[in-house]
């Protein structure tokens, strides 16, 4: 059991807390690219609803660049809670007219509600979620031939 602030990652300065921000700031850019890149060539509901999961698998990015020490199902729960906060926030009027004034309005906040928008958003979140924690155990695990600190 790691006692906190001890190599776990929880206290920001710790190296495993280091090393991950340049692998989540990464990952938001591929992500970006890869929103880019979806729209570019895909139909549209494939377009839209991957949109939509890629947007939290980028918020996810985010948080754990904010917030490096969080656990996987924290740093994905955090993205999803926001991901559905912005959709919810599209039953009021204020995105829609922010969305007619600002092309970056349009891509944070998006303009109408569409209900299956809140599945693949958590869709993204599993598997942005998923990653996450494969990458860590990753990290985590030692390279043949290393031998394990006791």
């Amino acid at each position: 059991m790691l006692i906190p602030g001890t190599g776990d990652g929880s206290h920001p300065r710790d190296p495993a807390a280091v090393r991950i921000r340049p692998a989540a700031a990464g990952a938001a850019v591929v992500t970006v690219g890869a929103g880019l890149g979806l729209r570019a060539v895909a139909a549209d509901g494939v377009a839209k609803y991957g949109g939509d999961a890629l947007y939290t698998v980028l918020l996810l990015a985010l948080v754990v660049l904010a917030a490096p020490h969080w656990t996987p199902l924290r740093a994905a729960g955090t993205a999803l809670a926001a991901s559905w906060a912005v959709e919810l926030f599209q039953l009021s009027p204020v995105p829609a007219e922010l969305s007619r004034h600002s092309v970056a309005a349009r891509l944070v906040l998006g303009s109408t509600f569409n209900a299956p928008d809140l599945f693949w958003y958590a869709v993204g979140a599993a598997v942005g979620g998923v990653l996450h924690a494969a990458m860590g155990r990753r990290r985590r695990t030692p390279a043949a031939g290393d031998t394990p600190h006791t």
